[in-house]
């Protein structure tokens, strides 16, 4: 793992956390079982495809699914195999949260300047899947605490001055209003998930 300015923390799938949320890599086989936690638990199926039962309702998933547990769900797999990114966060504690999924396929690809961004979750906490191009953008923050998982592409990493490298399977940790960018310095474009605490719009950001 690697520490950067401010706390940022950058691995190649390890697990990351900060003081609201953390971050895990999982392989879920079938018969396989995510526990139900007092916390939430958003996760984005990355790899395989398959037969889950979120709560009382059973969904065919595949690559590219976002699932949200409420604090007191588990999850069962009864076809498998799914490599996922879970990411835990404070529970909401309404009773009236649902467990429920969402596919990229469906969801709106929304511009931001000359990036992209679709939101898959959306309760308190947000996850979404973003594009990047070639280059990099003004140093920025987010008044919210964030995890990053790269899904293709590479480039650097920028914390304040400090630096790391970044590629496909990169795991990447933000504390609030840690002034950052991501530089995508490959010929194409730099695609990621994200998921921040507390909720609110990727296209939010302030200037350093």
């Amino acid at each position: 793992m690697i520490i950067l300015e401010g706390g940022c923390q950058v691995s190649q799938g390890a697990p990351l956390s900060g003081q609201a949320i953390a971050l895990r890599m999982l392989e879920l086989a079938a018969g396989g079982r995510l526990a139900e936690s007092a916390r939430d638990q958003v996760l984005y199926v990355l790899r395989g495809q398959g037969r889950v039962r979120l709560g009382d309702a059973v969904h065919e998933v595949a690559a590219d699914t976002g699932l949200y547990l409420p604090g007191g769900v588990a999850l069962a797999v009864e076809r498998g195999p799914l490599a996922c990114a879970c990411v835990d966060t404070p529970a909401q504690g309404r009773p009236d949260a649902r467990p429920h999924l969402a596919r990229r396929a469906e969801k709106e690809a929304r511009p931001t300047g000359d990036r992209w961004y679709q939101v898959l979750i959306d309760e308190q906490v947000t996850q979404f899947v973003g594009g990047i191009p070639p280059g990099r953008a003004p140093d920025h923050y987010h008044q919210y605490e964030e995890v990053l998982v790269i899904l293709s592409g590479r480039g650097l990493m920028w914390a304040g001055r400090s630096s790391a490298p970044i590629a496909a399977g990169s795991c990447i940790y933000l504390p609030r209003r840690q002034v950052h960018c991501v530089e995508n310095t490959g010929s194409g474009e730099l695609c990621l998930l994200g998921v921040f605490y507390p909720a609110g719009s990727p296209a939010v950001r302030y200037p350093a």
